[in-house]
């Protein structure tokens, strides 16, 4: 009868096993970072030497019209010394420093909507710009690249996070640069950044669309609210009438209720002429009918000095509405209870009265 053991594996081994598992992962990152970043240098020097350069000398655009387009890209060019570190392998140091210049992203990524209505004005204004950008575009060196798409480059190179994620992942604790690849907390700040400002964009445009849809100057969308949805829906009237189909459009602070115009209106015959508007502050919303699968069902919204009892056939929609509906009012409320907290807080202390 013979006895197998299992061959010991020491303690050390596994820990340098593991080791090397982060070393081959880091240097496949580093690698297609470096790669990455060559790439986004060289379509950088192409803005900045065949458009931003020689736009300045030959004077083609005024230089507040120019400013306005290519805001601080020549900045972001000459100051990105990320590359070179890259190449020598000082992957911490070279990302530390990267840091230093993010005011450069941030100021970029403030004013890339404005850079695109600019540009957009000028290709429609201004005929020797738009063929100046044509002759640009069609060099070799742009590879069928057009401006448009370049100006979007540090917009889309500032997502390092997901390199600085896997380097600070794969980076020994020993490393003298572990420390340094905290720079992802920053980047990520950017990102965020620029997250927030395409929604705020997105918002912006649908408040226009919306603003469009609606006929006369009374019905005012204010651009300090945020859109979440429209649709179709059913007033029930409280005398057992026929229900009548209204659009409704839900904003973050209040629900417009609105009516088509007739279709035979030389002007407005696609609009919508706004009836009612309720603020959600307040506001209680509740499913009267519709808990089940049965199709479509009834939304009860009570108001200070109002009160709707609203119908869809389709669950789907109505159960859509009733999420988009108590999430608003949910938020609305605790804003306004951090208003009122604020207030009370700015209020002077009552003088303490003698016995």
């Amino acid at each position: 009868m013979s006895f197998f053991t299992r061959p010991f594996s020491p303690l050390g081994s596994s820990v340098q096993e593991q080791r090397d598992r982060w070393e081959r992962k880091r240097s496949r990152t580093a690698r297609e970072l470096v790669q990455t970043e060559q790439r986004y240098c060289q379509q950088l020097e192409l803005v900045t030497t065949f458009f931003v350069e020689i736009l300045k000398a030959k004077g083609t655009l005024r230089r507040d019209t120019r400013e306005s387009i290519f805001g601080s890209i020549k900045a972001i060019h000459s100051a990105n010394s990320l590359l070179v570190h890259l190449e020598n392998g000082y992957f911490g140091k070279g990302l530390d420093q990267f840091c230093s210049h993010l005011h450069l992203y941030n100021m970029y990524v403030d004013n890339i909507y404005n850079a695109n209505k600019a540009l957009g004005i000028q290709l429609k204004k201004n005929k020797a710009f738009r063929r100046f950008k044509k002759l640009q575009e069609a060099r070799p060196e742009f590879n069928n690249h057009k401006l448009e798409e370049l100006l979007q480059l540090p917009i889309h190179r500032i997502d390092y996070k997901h390199f600085l994620q896997d380097l600070a992942a794969n980076t020994s604790p020993d490393n003298p640069e572990f420390e340094q690849l905290a720079a992802v907390t920053a980047v990520c700040e950017v990102s965020r950044r620029i997250q927030d400002n395409a929604r705020c964009h997105e918002n912006h445009l649908q408040l226009c669309r919306v603003q469009k849809l609606l006929k006369g100057r009374k019905t005012k969308v204010l651009a300090t609210r945020w859109y979440i949805r429209e649709g179709w829906l059913k007033i029930v009237p409280p005398k057992g009438s026929e229900a009548k189909p209204k659009m409704f459009f839900l904003f973050s602070d209040m629900l417009l209720e609105a009516k088509r115009c007739s279709p035979l209106h030389p002007n407005n015959g696609d609009k919508f002429a706004g009836q009612h508007a309720y603020p959600l502050q307040d506001c209680n919303v509740e499913k009267v009918f519709g808990h089940t699968r049965s199709q479509g069902g009834l939304l009860s919204l009570t108001f200070p000095k109002a009160k709707l009892l609203l119908m869809s056939s389709n669950q789907e929609d109505l159960n859509d509405w009733y999420q988009s509906l108590s999430s608003a009012v949910k938020l609305q409320s605790n804003q306004t209870v951090v208003h009122q907290r604020d207030e009370l807080c700015r209020r002077p202390p009552h003088a303490a009265t003698d016995d």
